[in-house]
């Protein structure tokens, strides 16, 4: 290939990749399906472990072609092939770009026969961040007064969607399914949205902290995907405390930060999104600077602020079609229940988030 056909093809690649994620246009999605398994010395068991998301479980990492191969499905994966002396399939069927209904009805209804495999023990699923980015998006390009009917949207779609998606699991997984999983979001960009609006609140003709606006709609969110799981029998991995809590007591209340910001089963909406956007507001911390002890931090948000870092390989995922594979182990056992790695990456966070709710055997 000449220098100016490699120019050419070049450029094709980013419109591709801008044009299949681009927002606000809910059918501008990228499918990045992939099917690896944990392939564990000595036992010829498989269990499966579904995934149903958009960008965040699919690993997206900026490529329209290929994606991490430890995306938080797969790392809990490794957690359950040690847990269970098991050979772990992780199934992630992911479109990036996809807002929640695009992942109820694409993903989990229109792939459902994924989730009804005997082999499968659990299903985790995690949607509205597309909803979010596109109604904070749109509410940064306004003049004029402001208008919050987008945010409210978004809101209620999340919702109405994750309700949907949790009856669906419940109705139409498999009978051996021991384990179903809800992660919530965390907030991307959360110090880039510290500024003022373009446009003016009716009520006091001043300009918003966009952050002041976008926080409480997100907790909103956050709440009723932990109290929904709460209702209808999965669990909550919340992502949102994970990544935007240090990992000790900064403000002296006896509580690790990160614990302290956590959903309270059975807490209301009002004491939840009080709690998260005024309470507690003084101990969130970007999650591109995610402290761990009070001198060493990790960057859990890649360069494009918005989707979790990872470590390790990428593997075949999007425009040219899924992959599927078996790969070793990358630890045989997990002391105190944590990887040596598991909070220097989002990814790797999140796996471990969701891997506190792993059953003790898969039978």
């Amino acid at each position: 290939m000449n220098t100016r056909t490699r120019g050419t093809a070049g450029r094709l690649l980013t419109a591709l990749a801008l044009a299949a994620l681009a927002a606000p246009a809910a059918a501008n999605t990228l499918n990045q399906n992939v099917s690896w398994t944990i392939d564990r010395s000595g036992t010829n068991t498989t269990y499966r472990v579904v995934a149903y998301g958009d960008s965040i479980y699919a690993g997206y990492n900026g490529s329209i072609s290929s994606a991490a191969l430890y995306a938080a499905p797969t790392v809990d994966a490794e957690y359950l092939s040690a847990q269970w002396n098991a050979n772990i399939q992780s199934v992630r069927r992911a479109r990036s770009g996809a807002v929640a209904r695009d992942v109820y009805e694409g993903k989990i209804v229109g792939e459902r026969s994924y989730m009804q495999h005997s082999s499968t023990r659990a299903v985790t699923f995690e949607m509205c961040g597309n909803d979010g980015l596109q109604a904070r998006s749109a509410f940064k390009s306004q003049t004029g007064t402001c208008n919050y009917s987008g945010i409210n949207a978004a809101v209620n779609s999340c919702r109405t969607y994750v309700a949907a998606s949790m009856d669906y699991i419940n109705a139409n997984a498999h009978p051996n399914v021991r384990m179903k999983v809800i992660a919530n979001l965390y907030y991307p960009g959360y110090d880039a949205d510290n500024t003022l609006s373009s446009c003016t609140d009716a009520n006091t003709g001043q300009r918003v902290n966009m952050r002041d606006v976008f926080l409480p709609a997100l907790a909103r969110m956050n709440y009723w995907m932990c109290e929904y799981a709460r209702q209808k029998g999965f669990d909550c991995a919340d992502s949102f405390a994970q990544y935007m809590g240090r990992d000790y007591d900064s403000n002296g209340d006896g509580q690790v930060d990160s614990d302290a910001l956590r959903y309270v089963a059975g807490e209301s909406e009002s004491s939840y999104v009080t709690r998260i956007s005024q309470t507690l507001r003084s101990t969130l911390r970007d999650a591109n600077f995610k402290l761990t002890s009070p001198s060493t931090s990790y960057d859990y948000i890649q360069s494009d602020d918005v989707h979790p870092t990872y470590s390790g390989r990428t593997v075949r995922a999007g425009i040219w079609g899924g992959s599927s594979g078996s790969v070793a182990p990358r630890y045989t056992s997990f002391p105190g229940g944590k990887s040596p790695i598991w909070n220097r990456h989002g990814h790797e966070r999140m796996g471990w988030a969701l891997s506190v709710y792993n059953p003790a055997t898969p039978n």
